[in-house]
């Protein structure tokens, strides 16, 4: 703490050279016989002085010079700890590590370990408040489910799919899981909690744990003593001997990975205490992981505002001459508090005050205090005046700013316009996941636009040269569009296979590409 101390603004600490002086000339003043010994004999002159009490002889000038003191130093912002940007609690990303390995069929929890984890995922993502979630899945491989979106609906879908019958491997590699993980949050660029939840580890994933450079909170499924575990044909997984396997938590392994690695471990609970709990420590992680990488140094001068005032109340003594004193400093050290026009005016920023009406979702309320240009187009991107999003947007020249103008211009139907602002994102930050998906979106959407317009400009009298029969499942060019380029809605309503075979087979393909 002592080598960060430092003032923000430190050229105040300059004024600090006027409370001595109000000190010397409250002395000077006081000195009656130095007033008058030009004008009275010496030997007279001490009969004739009534020198006033010297208890309170500088009371009224120590108070002030000790007031101006300590506001001065307030005012340059003493500060020793950095703080995280705003918005912490909206922009916290999580990836979410689930454990599919057989044990997971374990029936001392009910239904299931694996069905109580969908459960549970659905817990989370509702404390979300629109941060970006992830999910990955792993038994003997490790396998991104979804990558890290704000759409609810989506993860859920595939959550809800998962079982352990669809993993290609079997086995346990939550060091595979754990570095899979970490790499989405570090592509993504930004800090995050990784959350695992299983029924146990392997030593292996300690050192992995050391390794990277995201928090892990680890959330153990089970209970210590047990449980069968149920197979998808309805009979029951056995050992070698024929006897019925009897799965455990365990509980030393998560604790032992836990200190190894400084995770927060706890297991799961009936009620919604787990989901609490794995929330503050999502945020807490974040906010430390910000503000230690981040170069904002949070501003500790308020503190001494109450101090101040409570030397201003002398002021009201009889015979005091600090009352005018006190209340010009007042005006000139907090000027917003003397002409506020409100409460809010009166103690937050314009910035802060958008930041509360925005977390209590008046967003239009937000987007008139916000000053910051990007907040402001984000807060009307979330009000659904997406022009007035994409004004804001515009001002500002970066990849963010172009991202979510193509967002905007998406919503506004102008797909061309939105291709170009996701190519000028991907020109400052190449390889965005993001924005190479957004734009794969529109550029597939932009086609299909102009495939339409060419058939509605065709003369539909006009006889065909030939006649041709499709084998292929009447698949025309208008209709036939790849699954990996059509927006996560029209997937889901086109789809023809369930969730958990098209995951068996994508995890099934990457499981072979990975074999030596």
């Amino acid at each position: 703490m002592i080598a960060d101390f430092h003032f923000l603004r430190p050229f105040w600490l300059a004024a600090l050279l006027g409370p001595p002086a109000i000190i010397w000339m409250a002395s000077r003043s006081s000195d009656f016989r130095n007033r008058w010994k030009g004008m009275i004999a010496p030997h007279l002159l001490d009969s004739l002085i009534v020198q006033p009490d010297r208890r309170h002889r500088y009371g009224p000038a120590w108070v002030l010079a000790t007031l101006l003191s300590l506001a001065i130093v307030g005012v340059a912002g003493p500060t020793w700890r950095r703080e995280a940007p705003p918005f912490v609690s909206d922009t916290a990303s999580l990836v979410i590590v689930v454990d599919l390995s057989p044990t997971m069929d374990a029936i001392d929890i009910s239904p299931s370990r694996i069905e109580r984890v969908k459960l549970k995922i659905h817990d989370i993502l509702a404390t979300r408040n629109g941060a970006r979630t992830a999910v990955v899945a792993y038994s003997g491989s490790a396998h991104l489910v979804v990558p890290l979106t704000d759409d609810i609906e989506l993860i859920e879908t595939y959550t809800d799919a998962l079982a352990t019958g669809i993993m290609p491997k079997p086995g346990k590699d939550t060091a595979a899981a754990i570095r899979l993980a970490d790499a989405l949050l570090k592509q993504d660029g930004s800090a995050g909690t990784i959350a695992l939840l299983t029924d146990g580890v392997e030593p292996a994933a300690s050192e992995a744990g050391k390794e990277v450079g995201s928090a892990i909170v680890v959330l153990g499924v089970g209970t210590a003593e047990g449980g069968v575990v149920k197979q998808a044909d309805g009979g029951f997984l056995t050992t070698a001997g024929g006897a019925r396997l009897t799965a455990k938590l365990d509980a030393d392994a998560l604790t032992k990975f836990g200190d190894d690695t400084n995770a927060d471990v706890a297991t799961v609970t009936d009620d919604d205490t787990d989901i609490r709990w794995l929330a503050q420590r999502v945020r807490t992680n974040f906010a430390q992981q910000t503000a230690t990488q981040g170069d904002r140094w949070h501003d500790l001068g308020w503190w001494l505002i109450l101090p101040t005032m409570l030397l201003s109340a002398l002021s009201f003594r009889r015979g005091w001459v600090v009352k005018l004193s006190a209340l010009l400093l007042a005006i000139q050290v907090y000027p917003s508090s003397a002409f506020a026009v409100d409460f809010a005016s009166m103690w937050l920023t314009p910035d802060q005050q958008g930041r509360r009406s925005y977390q209590q979702g008046d967003f239009l309320q937000a987007a008139e205090h916000f000053h910051d240009p990007m907040w402001k187009g984000v807060s009307f991107y979330r009000a659904g005046r997406f022009q007035d999003a994409i004004d804001a947007f515009a001002s500002v020249d970066n990849a963010e700013s172009w991202y979510n103008q193509g967002n905007a211009l998406m919503h506004l139907g102008k797909v061309e316009e939105a291709v170009t602002a996701y190519g000028k994102a991907l020109e400052t930050r190449k390889d965005w996941p993001d924005a190479v998906a957004n734009r794969a979106i529109a550029e597939e959407l932009l086609k299909l636009e102009k495939d339409k317009e060419h058939e509605q400009q065709q003369d539909p009298n006009q006889k065909p040269d030939s006649v041709q029969f499709d084998d292929q499942g009447k698949k025309g060019k208008a209709g036939e569009v790849t699954v990996a380029e059509q927006t996560s809605e029209m997937w889901m309503k086109n789809i023809q296979v369930s969730p958990a075979d098209l995951m068996a087979r994508k995890f099934a393909i990457e499981a072979k590409g990975a074999e030596p």
